[in-house]
């Protein structure tokens, strides 16, 4: 595997990490169609845990069998299948080394009345799957974040002295948050620079609305305020920018089911803002499968192409 220019400036950016870690980022950098290219999409199954199977898998019945979503991943050309324990489980002999795989190792699920999340897997069911890195998700103003962050910590130390890269979920909730503030500007740029903090890799946030959510905040962004907040191009930037300078891979979600159209305008602002990519699960795989792969091929001619 021979390393783009992009992706080798990218590796330089990961100071700390030994050469496996190194090795397993370019590989995922490397994969599918957009190969190379320092550009990523991602397709994360971990919803069933989350939402249940019905919510999750109904609306395209063949998603509920695991080895459907490997060859999704696989046949649209992306860059990283995620998923928990059991998914990758389902197919990790027949698909071994045919995509790269990001094992979740926390998960939630719809029937729990708290702002947290089980560790569900370890570091070394991540190696002996062969996946390429561990992902974990932290609810920054949650009243339990600080035990995820511990959390984190830990299993990101392990992840990479065993040579894995580290995926960061970093989906404020809590108390204090209302649903405009979980997306608004100021609080994702504010999440996705605690992941980095945190020693991810791969950053994953959602696309930021345009509502600053802190007092305090407020301040800071009418004395500095963020050039073209109207776009979601101008918050992509802000957002990547929060990320040590744009030193760290940031990938966003696809939020709620969505139109086609609507799914390949957000890419461009993503890709206009600077951002690596999209990870999106429901908005692809409870398509049929030729709407998926359709919408998926759309969304990556996007990242192909120049801003």
């Amino acid at each position: 595997m021979k390393l783009t220019r992009r992706v080798k400036e990218i590796l330089s950016w990961y100071e700390s990490d030994n050469p496996g870690t190194k090795a397993n980022l370019a590989r995922i950098l490397m994969e599918g169609k957009l190969g190379g290219t320092g550009r990523l999409v991602i397709l994360p199954v971990d919803q069933g845990f989350e939402h249940g199977p019905a919510r999750s898998f109904a609306p395209n019945p063949a998603a509920y069998d695991p080895r459907y979503h490997f060859e999704l991943a696989i046949e649209a050309g992306l860059s990283a299948y995620a998923a928990p324990l059991g998914m990758i489980e389902a197919g990790a002999a027949t698909y071994a080394g045919a995509i790269p795989t990001i094992l979740k190792v926390n998960s939630s699920n719809s029937l729990s009345t708290t702002k947290d999340q089980a560790v569900t897997g370890t570091v070394s069911d991540a190696l002996r799957l062969g996946c390429s890195a561990i992902g974990f998700t932290i609810y920054p103003g949650s009243e339990y974040q600080f035990e995820m962050m511990e959390e984190l910590r830990e299993l990101a130390e392990e992840a990479k002295a065993a040579g894995l890269a580290v995926v960061v979920w970093s989906y404020p909730r809590g108390p204090n948050l209302d649903k405009t503030a979980e997306t608004a500007l100021d609080i994702c740029a504010y999440a996705a620079h605690m992941a980095a903090l945190l020693g991810a890799h791969i950053i994953k946030v959602k696309p930021p609305t345009e509502a600053i959510s802190l007092d305090a905040a407020k301040k800071t962004y009418e004395k500095s305020p963020v050039p073209e907040i109207g776009t979601l191009a101008g918050r992509i930037k802000h957002v990547t920018q929060a990320c040590f300078g744009g030193r760290r891979l940031v990938v966003f979600s696809g939020g709620e089911a969505g139109t086609a159209e609507a799914m390949v305008e957000m890419a461009k602002g993503i890709h206009a803002g600077g951002g690596n990519g999209s990870i999106i699960g429901r908005n692809t795989f409870q398509r049929p499968k030729e709407e998926a792969l359709k919408l998926l091929s759309d969304i990556i001619a996007v990242y192909k192409s120049s801003n």
